[in-house]
């Protein structure tokens, strides 16, 4: 499968992968299956990992994936979102996305390893945990 995806309830993650030639139908039934997914979350981080995908998306494509995202906005709230993608080309769109996609989320940042990704993402996921019990 082009696009998979697990989460973990307890942390409120999802991580998702994708690997090999992928369309955009692929990427926008994941979208799809996500907001009908039952296991999903209010709140979601997001380890999105590129580093096996053979397509580059453009700028048109990276914009339907940002409607994806507003759409879902009233069923998932989306928080930390580390993208990781190893490619010259393929970190640069993730980069140019990130920029686009800044509204829907708390925080997003692009790297070249997972682990680093990994790293960031625990981080991140503490700071929004001590942000809400100082709330509380």
């Amino acid at each position: 499968m082009p696009v998979s995806y697990t989460i973990d309830t307890v942390r409120g993650t999802i991580t998702t992968r994708c690997v090999g030639d992928l369309t955009q139908a692929e990427v926008m039934q994941h979208f799809q299956e996500l907001s009908l997914d039952p296991a999903c979350p209010k709140y979601l981080n997001v380890l999105l990992d590129l580093t096996e995908s053979n397509t580059t998306p453009d700028s048109a494509q990276l914009h339907m994936v940002i409607d994806a995202i507003r759409s879902l906005h009233e069923r998932v709230r989306f928080e930390a979102c580390a993208i990781v993608a190893a490619r010259d080309a393929m970190y640069g769109m993730a980069r140019m996305f990130a920029v686009f996609a800044e509204p829907y989320f708390r925080s997003l940042a692009v790297f070249r390893e997972v682990r680093e990704a990994q790293v960031w993402l625990e981080r991140e996921i503490e700071k929004l945990t001590r942000s809400r019990r100082e709330q509380a």
